[in-house]
């Protein structure tokens, strides 16, 4: 018996459907954080200042079909899109696969268990706070959304 190859590994992103598209997404929430960009040197800084559409205690968005109506700055991840996004997280799947690089463990997809990326400590869970004043972004830097 031929064990079958994951899709994430037989096709490139270009050519996934929307479904398998849309199941890269790991569930972390390290995009829903707000981020500053350093005007000088486009340097992105993580804070850990989650967006207001932003639950987290499951790490889902509130309004999730109507995110980009209701947040200015929201993005929509999209193939078009992700070349651009020099933001995402290292762990994030999208960059992972763009980059030519395998799937944690912990992806849900990797793993089965959609918990998973939780457990491993990957996701913003417990370690985010709801909006704060623009004004006090830069006390809320932080490294850990971009570590693996």
């Amino acid at each position: 018996m031929t064990k079958e190859i994951p899709f994430w590994q037989n096709k490139t992103l270009s050519e996934m459907s929307p479904i398998e598209w849309d199941s890269l997404c790991d569930g972390c929430a390290k995009c829903c954080l707000h981020k500053i960009e350093d005007e000088d040197n486009g340097e992105i800084f993580y804070t850990d200042v989650a967006c207001n559409q932003l639950n987290l205690s499951s790490c889902q968005c509130k309004n999730f079909s109507e995110r980009t109506n209701l947040v200015d700055d929201c993005i929509e991840l999209t193939k078009e899109k992700l070349a651009s996004l020099k933001w995402l997280p290292q762990s994030c799947a999208y960059r992972l696969l763009d980059e030519g690089k395998e799937l944690h463990w912990w992806h849900p997809l990797v793993s089965g268990d959609p918990n998973s990326v939780h457990t491993a400590g990957i996701s913003i869970k417990g370690r985010c706070v709801p909006e704060v004043g623009i004004s006090d972004f830069d006390d809320h830097i932080v490294t850990w959304p971009n570590e693996e």
